[in-house]
């Protein structure tokens, strides 16, 4: 499995090794022990989420506060996604910079986001399906939001068509607005 460290360097890009034949296709789509080395320490899952989406729904930006802040493992088991994470750690030099990776079921790459980033995607195909694996479970009274489209973050998402939000997301806190990590 080859990774790569983003822009900002706690975010990593996993790209597994394929292998084909006339059978079909095989990939370890996990190692605990190549992740951990790659990322710099043990890290635990404890929950798996699931999601599907149309094209141009962009869920986010979503994150847990301390005690139960979420670290991501995310990837596309169909269709296509444009992923993001953003730095909301305050003492952190990368501290409102943000980073994206096309993640999809044919490039098979996953996105380490590590606890103290906002995370959120845009769906780029009908019926995308997008896999969460997180180090804490989810808290209502941990969970906050960030606008996608919040100005000072500038985010580029590459929507074709007018972007679907939720209700909860278009509603959600500026970034300076924000409860951040320190």
């Amino acid at each position: 499995m080859k990774f790569e460290r983003l822009a900002i360097p706690d975010v990593v890009l996993f790209e597994p090794k394929a292998f084909s034949d006339d059978r079909g296709l095989f990939f370890e789509s996990f190692n605990q022990r190549a992740f951990d080395a790659a990322v710099g320490g043990r890290v635990a899952f404890l929950q798996d989420n699931h999601s599907v989406s149309r094209k141009n729904v962009i869920r986010g930006l979503h994150y847990q506060l301390p005690p139960h802040a979420q670290g991501k493992l995310v990837r596309v088991v169909r269709g296509a996604a444009y992923d993001v994470a953003v730095d909301i750690r305050r003492s952190s030099p990368t501290f409102g910079k943000w980073v994206g990776a096309l993640l999809s079921a044919e490039n098979r790459c996953q996105l380490w986001l590590p606890a103290g980033f906002a995370h959120g995607f845009v769906s780029l195909e009908d019926d995308t399906e997008f896999l969460y694996k997180t180090t804490d479970f989810y808290d209502q009274g941990s969970e906050r939001s960030i606008r996608w489209d919040d100005p000072d973050l500038a985010i580029h998402w590459p929507v074709s068509g007018a972007p679907i939000i939720s209700s909860k997301d278009s509603t959600a806190s500026s970034f300076r607005q924000a409860e951040v990590f320190d």
